[in-house]
């Protein structure tokens, strides 16, 4: 069954590639920690590294809401470090990279490609409890937005600290927030 907001992760462990070196990674090391998972269709292409190079120029603003960025591709975590070392790009990432060949994340969170071995670009963010929070799938011509995945990010903390509040269209961190009533029905 593929992965659905307010779904629990499914249990992977797998090869990785972070700060020079190979490690090794499993939705264990997520407990306790907000993360997001970037998937994308493949190593050395053309919307992927300007997607990842985004996610890297704002992984300090993640790290600084205690996020942990997970890239994700069908390639092997050799294939990532490869294309580390020969991409500008590329090689401004300080986040993990995971490695998935054998397709087992991909398929938990239900964005492999029928029949290709690719990776749909979905995002995904997790929160402590490994519990899915949000997600979003694009087609394969469409990148994303780090800057807008910073934002949505705020707004789930937000929401997760301050039970009984939500967070309104284009919310903005210090903003007003919304607390559902009967009082609020018929009157946004």
């Amino acid at each position: 069954m593929p992965a659905a907001v307010n779904s629990t992760i499914l249990p992977f462990t797998t090869q990785a590639y972070k700060d020079g070196k190979f490690v090794t990674v499993s939705d264990a090391d997520l407990k306790g920690k907000w993360s997001v998972f970037f998937f994308y269709p493949a190593d050395f292409t053309f919307v992927c590294p300007t997607e990842l190079e985004d996610l890297a120029d704002n992984y300090d603003a993640f790290q600084k809401l205690g996020v942990e960025i997970y890239s994700v591709s069908t390639d092997t975590h050799f294939s990532h470090k490869a294309w580390h070392d020969s991409s500008p790009a590329i090689g401004k990432i300080k986040y993990t990279m995971l490695g998935d060949p054998s397709g087992l994340i991909t398929n938990n969170f239900g964005v492999m490609r029928e029949g290709q071995g690719l990776a749909d670009r979905g995002t995904f963010l997790v929160d402590p409890d490994g519990v899915i929070q949000f997600m979003e799938v694009t087609a394969e011509g469409i990148g994303r937005n780090a800057a807008e995945l910073l934002r949505k990010v705020k707004a789930a903390q937000y929401v997760a600290a301050h039970p009984g509040e939500v967070c309104p269209a284009k919310w903005e961190e210090g903003e007003k927030t919304l607390a559902p009533s009967l009082e609020l029905v018929g009157k946004i």
